[in-house]
């Protein structure tokens, strides 16, 4: 898999950066949100728990996934910011519920 930065923004007044990204993968499976943070921190030379991915969209038939990310200053501002359900899909979160009924 190979990632292509579409476009890249600073949004100041959030202190992080908006990136649109194309996943390229050919004759391979559709990469997981865990693979794409991966390969976006080492393109933007980041760390991953810096990379919150906001949405990823295959299509059918095409060897591509297209997606938006956001890259944070910090992880405070990514705690602050985000919604408790992109935390938890991106792992910087866990779910009550789940470690409630685990035990």
């Amino acid at each position: 898999m190979k990632i292509e930065i579409e476009s890249r923004e600073e949004n100041k007044l959030l202190n992080r950066i908006e990136v649109k990204y194309k996943a390229l993968h050919a004759k391979e499976k559709t990469p997981s949100r865990e693979e794409a943070r991966t390969q976006i921190a080492a393109n933007l030379q980041v760390a991953k728990e810096l990379v919150i991915i906001d949405y990823q969209k295959s299509k059918f038939g095409r060897s591509y996934t297209e997606g938006y990310a956001k890259i944070y200053k910090s992880k405070e501002d990514a705690m602050a910011l985000e919604p408790d359900f992109l935390l938890i899909r991106n792992g910087l979160k866990s779910k009550e519920g789940e470690q409630n009924a685990k035990a």
